[in-house]
């Protein structure tokens, strides 16, 4: 039997795994589902537990890959979905690590957000640090806060809302939705910095309305094994569609965070 191409968690949610190598595997992560949870009462949306209980359990997707142990590298916010990584060993997680840490991961996001901005792109370098005044929330703090340094694009404007990439040089938390917060142009359905009151511009449907439009689509890195590049991509059809910028689909090239970010490289030399 083919091992599956995606995991399989105990309530039945299967997660499409996007790349794997002996190091590392790459899902497309779900929203709704937590790294780090806030409360006891979402603990059964910790998505790390779950994997952990799966591979205990035997779960044919990690027993067909002998699969023993697998760990997050980075985080992603429980209602953010796409790329997100995990290690396959300690080692692989300290490796992996340095790379976040050493900024030699390229990460790039799909942004809905709120309005239309006046600039096609600009770097938010707003430094970061956390709200005293409510737990979990995160806010510009000139004074205290840590260097922070988004790079933005509009990749399509609308009057309502527009769709952006957002390329992350440092790993903050809600970095993005912080900084778009700070740019006068919050991310759409964000409770925590925006409202979820303004939606996609097209037409809206029941998952969409209350879904955060932030999706991890890129990462890209050297194997601090190998040495090879690697590539990997979310797909983004869906969530185009869900936030009405199902047009983009039609245009050759038009929202490619690769061909996006290879553009910008070249601009960079």
């Amino acid at each position: 039997m083919p091992k599956p191409c995606h995991i399989e968690l105990a309530d039945g949610t299967l997660i499409p795994i996007l790349h794997e190598d002996r190091s590392v595997i790459a899902i497309d992560k779900p929203p709704g589902w937590m790294l780090v949870p806030h409360s006891w009462q979402k603990t059964n949306r910790n998505l790390q537990a779950a994997i952990v209980s799966s591979i205990a359990a035997g779960d044919y997707w990690a027993r067909s890959r002998g699969v023993k142990f697998l760990r997050h590298v980075h985080r992603l916010d429980g209602e953010t979905s796409g790329v997100l990584l995990f290690a396959r060993s300690q080692g692989a997680v300290d490796s992996y690590g340095r790379l976040f840490e050493s900024r030699q991961m390229e990460k790039a996001y799909l942004v809905v957000a709120q309005g239309t901005p006046k600039q096609t792109a600009w770097i938010c370098r707003e430094p970061i640090g956390p709200d005293p005044h409510q737990i979990g929330r995160m806010q510009v703090d000139r004074r205290e806060g840590k260097e922070s340094e988004t790079h933005f694009k509009v990749l399509q404007a609308g009057t309502k809302t527009s769709l952006l990439e957002a390329r992350p040089v440092t790993g903050r938390t809600h970095q993005i939705r912080v900084h778009l917060l700070a740019s006068g142009h919050p991310v759409v359905g964000d409770e925590l910095y925006g409202t979820a009151a303004g939606q996609a511009g097209g037409k809206k449907n029941s998952r969409s309305q209350n879904r955060l439009g932030l999706r991890s689509v890129f990462l890209a890195y050297t194997d601090p094994f190998s040495k090879r590049r690697v590539k990997i991509e979310a797909p983004t059809e869906e969530f185009l569609r869900e936030f009405g910028f199902a047009q983009m689909l039609s245009s050759p090239g038009a929202g490619s965070i690769d061909s996006t970010s290879r553009s910008r490289d070249a601009e960079a030399r």
